[in-house]
C-alpha cells in the first residue's frame, strides 16, 4: 500500500512542479495586454514629456536635459514627438524622442548637434 502513496505523491508533485507552471507559462504569454486604455500608456503631453526625460537621462545627461527645458511635446498619429528646447539665439541640437501613445514604445531618441 505505501508504494501506491509513493507514486501518487511523486505524480502530484511532478504535475505541481513542472506541468501546472508550463500552463501557465503558455496562457500567459499570450500577448494580453494586462491593462488597456481609450487613451493608450502614454495619454498626454506631461506623461510623454516624463517618459522622454527618464530615457534621455541616462544617454545625454541629466544636466543637459535640465538646460533644454521647457521640453515640449507633440502628438500626431499616435506618436509624440517631445524636443527640448534653447534659449532665444542660442545655436545647437537638443534632444528629440519619438514615443508610440498607445503602447509606450519608445522608437526614437536623438540629440542633435
Amino acid at each position: 500500500m505505501r508504494g501506491n502513496k509513493d507514486i501518487l505523491f511523486a505524480f502530484v508533485s511532478l504535475i505541481s512542479v513542472f506541468v501546472i507552471p508550463a500552463f501557465l507559462f503558455v496562457n500567459g504569454a499570450k500577448g494580453q495586454p494586462s491593462y488597456s486604455s481609450a487613451e493608450g500608456y502614454v495619454p498626454d503631453e506631461v506623461t510623454a514629456i516624463r517618459l522622454a526625460a527618464a530615457v534621455w537621462t541616462p544617454s545625454y545627461g541629466k544636466e543637459n536635459i535640465e538646460r533644454e527645458k521647457p521640453l515640449k511635446a507633440v502628438m500626431r498619429d499616435g506618436v509624440w514627438s517631445v524636443r527640448g528646447s534653447l534659449p532665444t539665439g542660442w545655436l545647437g541640437g537638443v534632444a528629440e524622442a519619438e514615443i508610440n501613445q498607445s503602447e509606450g514604445r519608445i522608437m526614437r531618441i536623438s540629440h542633435g548637434q
